[in-house]
């Protein structure tokens, strides 16, 4: 498996790069400042529903924390995290009959809207919810624990109808930090140098009735629910599995042939199934091997001649020609800006 597989398979929704572009214009940051901070597309990430890849989110978080100079920016982002971003299960959540039984939906179906990380129930009662981390890059912890932190807050005060943050106290995985006195009326107490991130709630609180509690309009949510993740379990739709399958294979990229033959159907099927999704195969092939191609430029020391040849390009001309067509400049000229913004 290629060393950037993981990091370019997918990790989060992405209304959560929507939650902090909107975070960053409530700053005061113009819409032309926010997109010169960073090569990604927000304009495409306003109408795209498919999950980003870690590198992707990545690269969108740094450029926000190097814009505000902030990295607790998580915190403010996840304080302005309204349920409805967490999808299905946020539906589920507020309409289920007791604040514990919300909690239950949100740990069981995170996974739904992003794989960086999922409260569990360590203990209920008094209540500890416990963050267990998956994927989670080291520069960027910082931000996504406060927006996990905030963000079940919120949640918690939306199906209760209280604000809890006074009564809370928040373990934090990491040393004090120097931005603490920015955050710090978000948590009634805090203790840092935890072996993991937990939040000790209010006794009680999980008997408590939500505010929203509906029987029917519950069950519904959880069979919506249900339906996406064996959607999910099953490879999502059919140019996610192929994306996924493009990732795996060790750059050795099967043909259309091939991948229908792998996907237990006839080309001509893969590629009406493909356009009624609104792809093609060759495009799904490109999107790959552009991550790929950046990944390696801006983390290996490999030659251009070498990705080219790892990416199925026999010259090394026609690599530069599609890379310059995907991203607007030759790929030597991408390493030099991509290592001048490190």
């Amino acid at each position: 498996m290629p060393p950037d597989q993981s990091w370019l398979s997918p990790a989060a929704h992405p209304v959560y790069t929507r939650l902090v572009h909107a975070e960053l214009r409530r700053l005061g940051f113009t819409a032309d400042a926010i997109r010169a901070a960073s090569d990604v597309d927000w304009d495409a990430l306003q109408q795209d529903n498919q999950f980003l890849s870690l590198e992707t989110l990545s690269k969108l978080l740094d450029s926000a924390i190097a814009l505000t100079g902030h990295p607790g920016l998580g915190f403010a982002v996840g304080m302005h995290t309204d349920v409805s971003a967490h999808g299905p299960g946020g539906y589920a959540a507020v309409t289920a009959p007791t604040i514990g039984a919300a909690v239950e939906v949100i740990e069981q179906y995170s996974t739904l809207r992003q794989h960086l990380g999922h409260f569990v129930i360590e203990q209920h009662e008094p209540p500890v919810l416990r963050l267990d981390e998956e994927q989670m890059p080291l520069r960027l912890r910082e931000y996504v624990l406060g927006h996990f932190t905030n963000a079940m807050l919120r949640l918690l005060e939306t199906v209760s109808g209280q604000p809890l943050q006074q009564e809370v106290t928040l373990e934090w995985p990491l040393p004090r930090p120097d931005w603490t006195d920015q955050v710090a009326g978000y948590v009634g107490r805090w203790i840092f140098g935890s072996d993991a991130l937990r939040l000790h709630l209010p006794a009680g609180l999980f008997e408590q009735a939500c505010l929203g509690a509906d029987p029917d309009v519950h069950r519904q949510a959880l069979r919506d629910c249900e339906h996406q993740l064996q959607h999910q379990r099953r490879g999502g739709d059919l140019s996610e599995r192929i994306k996924k399958r493009l990732l795996s294979c060790e750059y050795r990229y099967p043909t259309l042939a091939q991948m229908a033959e792998l996907e237990h159907m006839t080309p001509r099927t893969l590629i009406r199934h493909l356009g009624n999704e609104g792809v093609r195969f060759q495009q799904l092939l490109d999107e790959v091997r552009s991550d790929q191609a950046c990944w390696l430029l801006e983390h290996t020391e490999l030659s251009v001649e070498l990705i080219a040849e790892r990416l199925g390009y026999q010259d090394t001309s026609n690599f530069s020609r599609t890379f310059r067509r995907w991203l607007g400049c030759p790929p030597r000229a991408y390493r030099q800006r991509s290592q001048a913004t490190s």
